[in-house]
Formats: structure tokens, C-alpha cells, sequence
């Protein structure tokens, strides 16, 4: 049994009361870790070593910060086995997933940061008039709050730590009580790299360590990725502080019949919703839209890909799907199915779950690749996400009724377009309410283009200058 714990002013310690969380491993249903179940004291702690530690962390020259930003990326680079196994037993997502494209691309994002650290400190010059000048300078906000999901703790912790860092805050990250693990054995690591408090980590249920920072005057910046109800909860908590979250989605993935459709059947299906971690993706293409030309032929590739999945043991290479995260996750999924079937949803394949998915591991959260045909995208399996690998297809006849199809949700998270016309390509980038779009290809996010969405998936997006204020000066001469 792993024991983990917080990470707060430089200081490996436990729960301030003791109490622990158990982390499961999603493909057997075992209990393999315990984690810290912080609580008010612990986030009170955590919010008075970040404070006591901003000073000298945002006073520090910008090449300083980058300096110490780039050992943080060694240590993704000395330790990417043993973190990416980690996470792969907390969550279920498969260890080449995680080993192959997740590891090299956090070193890769913590040099980034590294080189933005300059414009965090680079303000604007105005000659106002003859005898007065404008200038602005960016400062950090103070104290910056990153909660993060548990389908990419890694990642996600990364995309917001690293930013938020290299503009001169001090962090306190909360992982969630899912999967923290992989977090915490990071925090490990980085407690001799980082001075005491600049980084902070605190496990515990959202309820109690998470609304307690939420709410905490201590804390000056707050970005979160997770549920639409997640940031409602936080929107209400937070009182007046900025705020950046990345949300839920139900992104359209609409396919023209001009299409290559060999790299469209890729990127409705292992690219998009039957992917490595179950379809638990923010951005996962849940709908597909697919022109009614070629409706029956998509209908068939899209098949023939998901029966090739290979559902198994996660740290086993071969594996190309892995388990829901959790029972209670597993327990959501699993009702979707019988909302599908109360709907009338046309199955066309998948539809199981549990042991019947994976025999050899019976205790795991195993939910069968799925996909329904439909032609109403009022129904709730069109309208709500279900963060698992069950998608809805959906024929439309012209660009104009694909267009109303994929906008129709109250989701804006992404989309993708799959043809060769360049002109329709253009209109569609330009005409989808959603923060990113991908045409002939889906699920790339490549660290130096802003991620985020609109509509009920959030605003604003992790980036250096996202955790930085503007301040105005005006000189008379």
C-alpha cells in the first residue's frame, strides 16, 4: 500500500486531523494508495506558506524563475516512468498514452513557460503628450489556485503551475480525490527543486479543502479545469477574483463526403471518443455528424475501428482503451446506456459494461466502446456529457443543417470538420461556437496556441499573461 502525502512550505506532511482517502485502481476495483483527505487547517496552512513565500519568488529576476523552471522539466525527463505509471494505476488511462505523449510533452511545456518568463514583466510605453508619459507594467496576482481533473492530472497540473509560476506567483495546486497520486509523488520530487512554498499541493475532498481555498482571501487567482457544475459551485464561492475555467464539452465531429475518410474514421473514433482513457475527455467528439451520403459507409469503418480496441490491463502496452476512472463515474456512464435505450437510441454496437467487457479483470470499470444512431439532437444523450466512451451519430443533407446541428448544444468546448474543401473549412473555423476547431485532424493542443471555450465550457485559458494583472503609470515630465 502507497502512502502519499502534501506538499506545503517545502514539507512533506500529512492530513492536519489524519485522515486519509483511498485510491483505487480502476481496472481491478483494489485500493493500492491512500492519500491526505485535507480539510480547512490544511488549506489555511497551504495559503500561509504561498503567501509567505510570494515575496522573494515574484521579486526574483525573471531569468531566475526561468532558471528554476527548467530543473522542474528535468525532473519530468529523469522521472517520466515511474509518473506516468503512477497515473495510469490512479485512472485507468493506458501507460503508452501517458508514457509516450503526455511525459515528453510536460518537459516540453515547463522549457516553454521557461521562455515566456519575459513576457510576464514586459509592460507598453505611451508618449502621451510633450511632458507625459504611459507606461504599464504586468505584475503577478499573488497567490493563484489551480484545481485540476483527474483524466490528465499531470497535464493538467503542468499547463497551470507552470504558466502561473513563471509569471511570479506562488501556487497551491488541488488535485482531484479521484486521482491524486501521480500529483503528490510530483510533489516529491520538486520539494528540493522549488524554494519552500512557492509550490503547494493539497489532496482532499472538494467539499471540504477545496471550497475552504476557493473561498480563502489568501487566494488571489483561481483556474480550474472540470465540470460545468464545478464551476458554477466555484463561480458562487469565489467572491470577486479572477477567474479562468476550462469546462465541459459535447463537441460536434462532422464529416463531409468530400472527406478522406480513412483519417476521418481515425479521427471520429481512437482520436476523438474510443480513446485511451475511455472517451474521459473534455474535448471527446461525443456527436458525430456525418453526411447522409456517406452515413452507412462511416457507420461501418466507425465499427470496424471499435472492435479492434484492445480493453485490458492499462500498463499493459497493448492496451488501447482502459476503465472509467471510478465506481461512482462508472455507476454515471453505465446510466446513460438506459437513458439511450428509454429514448429509442439506435444501438449500434457496445452497450456493455463491467465484467462481461473484461473478463480477466472483473472488479474493474469497464464500459464497452458505443455508439448510438439517432436523428434528434434534443435527446439527452446529444445534450449532456457523459465523460465516457458511448458517442450518438447523427445524418444531416446540407453544410447549413450541420452547421445548426453542431451549434445546438450548450456546450462550446471544441469541434471538428473533416473534408477537402478549403472554402468550407474556412466558414466553419469561422461559424462554430467553440474555442477550437480542428479540420482533418482532432485532439491536437499544442502548447503555443490558447485552449479554451465558450457557452457553458468556460473562459479564458492557461497561459503566462493569463496570470499576470496590467497596472497603468502616467508620468508628468
Amino acid at each position: 500500500m502507497m502512502e502519499y502525502r502534501n506538499l506545503i512550505g517545502g514539507r512533506l506532511v500529512p492530513s492536519a486531523d489524519g485522515r486519509t482517502l483511498d485510491s483505487v485502481n480502476p481496472a481491478t476495483g483494489e485500493v493500492w494508495a491512500r492519500v491526505p483527505a485535507g480539510g480547512k487547517a490544511d488549506a489555511e496552512a497551504a495559503v500561509a506558506a504561498a503567501r509567505a513565500a510570494l515575496p522573494a519568488w515574484s521579486g526574483m529576476p525573471a531569468l531566475g524563475r526561468a532558471h528554476v523552471l527548467r530543473q522542474v522539466a528535468a525532473v519530468f525527463a529523469e522521472h517520466a516512468e515511474e509518473l506516468a505509471t503512477i497515473e495510469t494505476r490512479d485512472n485507468g488511462r493506458i501507460l503508452r498514452d501517458t508514457l509516450r505523449r503526455d511525459l515528453p510533452g510536460m518537459r516540453f511545456l515547463w522549457e516553454l513557460a521557461a521562455g515566456q518568463v519575459i513576457d510576464a514583466v514586459r509592460g507598453d510605453t505611451v508618449i502621451l503628450g510633450p511632458d507625459s508619459l504611459g507606461l504599464t507594467r504586468r505584475e503577478p496576482y499573488g497567490v493563484a489556485l489551480a484545481i485540476i481533473p483527474w483524466n490528465s492530472p499531470i497535464s493538467t497540473f503542468s499547463a497551470k503551475a507552470a504558466f502561473a509560476l513563471a509569471a511570479g506567483n506562488t501556487v497551491i495546486v488541488k488535485p482531484a480525490e479521484q486521482a491524486s497520486a501521480s500529483v503528490l509523488r510530483l510533489g516529491e520530487l520538486l520539494a528540493d527543486v522549488l524554494p519552500p512554498g512557492v509550490l503547494n499541493l493539497v489532496s482532499g475532498m472538494g467539499e471540504d479543502v477545496g471550497e475552504a481555498l476557493v473561498r480563502h482571501r489568501g487566494v488571489n487567482k483561481i483556474s480550474l479545469t472540470g465540470s460545468t457544475q464545478t464551476g458554477v459551485a466555484i463561480t458562487q464561492a469565489a467572491g470577486i477574483k479572477p477567474l479562468t475555467f476550462e469546462l465541459g464539452g459535447k463537441s460536434p465531429n462532422i464529416v463531409f463526403p468530400d472527406a478522406d475518410l480513412d483519417a476521418a474514421t481515425q479521427g471520429v473514433t481512437v482520436n476523438s471518443i474510443y480513446t485511451g482513457n475511455a472517451g474521459q475527455v473534455c474535448v471527446a467528439g461525443s456527436r458525430i455528424l456525418i453526411h447522409r451520403s456517406v452515413w452507412a459507409e462511416m457507420l461501418e469503418r466507425i465499427s470496424a475501428t471499435a472492435a479492434g480496441l484492445v480493453l485490458g490491463d492499462p500498463l499493459d502496452l497493448a492496451t488501447t482503451m482502459g476503465p472509467i476512472v471510478s465506481a461512482g463515474q462508472y455507476e454515471r456512464v453505465a446510466s446513460y446506456l438506459e437513458i439511450a435505450e428509454k429514448e429509442g437510441a439506435e444501438l449500434v454496437f457496445g452497450g456493455r459494461t463491467g465484467a462481461e467487457v473484461v473478463p480477466d479483470l472483473p472488479g474493474g470499470y469497464w464500459v464497452a466502446p458505443t455508439l448510438y444512431a439517432v436523428t434528434d439532437n434534443a435527446l439527452r444523450i446529444c445534450q449532456e456529457e457523459i465523460f465516457g466512451p458511448v458517442a450518438v451519430a447523427l445524418p444531416f443533407d446540407t453544410d447549413e443543417e450541420a452547421l445548426a446541428l453542431a451549434n445546438d448544444s450548450s456546450y462550446g468546448l471544441a469541434a471538428g470538420v473533416w473534408t477537402r474543401d478549403l472554402g468550407r473549412a474556412h466558414r466553419f473555423v469561422r461559424d462554430l461556437e467553440c474555442g477550437t476547431v480542428w479540420v482533418n485532424t482532432f485532439r491536437q493542443m499544442p502548447p503555443g496556441l490558447p485552449f479554451g471555450g465558450v457557452k457553458d465550457s468556460g473562459y479564458g485559458h492557461d497561459a503566462v499573461l493569463e496570470y499576470t494583472r496590467e497596472k497603468a503609470a502616467i508620468i508628468n515630465l
